[in-house]
């Protein structure tokens, strides 16, 4: 071995296992609004009230992610990354939602048109401090 890989190699060794220290994002970056009730009938489970989770965790999908309803059921991980308005999100806070709709034929509109993701009034205000229209997100299929 030369004596450039010989010094490299210490190095790559520190950076590798310094580097599982520190979280890798592998989300998507999209917008949210918010929607109000009421939310049945929904596209994805009519009338069915089960469709909702305990938590009221859940969102209507926007065209990005609706993948023609296949979205039914997906669950994501949601985190308010940005505003126009600072102090807006809640730091570190990450939600899990359900997609039970689809924004564009939601029974109630959305706050903002043509987001990525429209969220309950809960799950907004998770992941939120102060109300907005839109907000930036991280999100992720889980």
């Amino acid at each position: 071995m030369d004596i450039k890989k010989r010094l490299l190699l210490p190095f790559v060794c520190y950076f590798l296992s310094v580097s599982q220290f520190f979280h890798v994002c592998h989300g998507d970056v999209g917008t949210a609004a918010q929607y109000s009730p009421p939310y049945l009938p929904t596209a994805c489970f009519g009338e069915d009230q089960t469709q909702f989770p305990s938590s009221n965790l859940f969102a209507a999908a926007g065209d990005g992610i609706w993948d023609n309803g296949a979205s039914c059921g997906r669950q994501y991980l949601v985190r308010c990354i940005s505003a126009s308005q600072p102090g807006t999100c809640v730091p570190d806070q990450t939600i899990q939602v359900k997609i039970v709709d689809y924004a564009p034929t939601a029974l109630s509109p959305p706050s903002a048109q043509s987001t990525t993701i429209v969220l309950s009034e809960t799950a907004f205000g998770g992941i939120t401090n102060i109300p907005m229209d839109s907000i930036n997100i991280e999100f992720q299929q889980v």
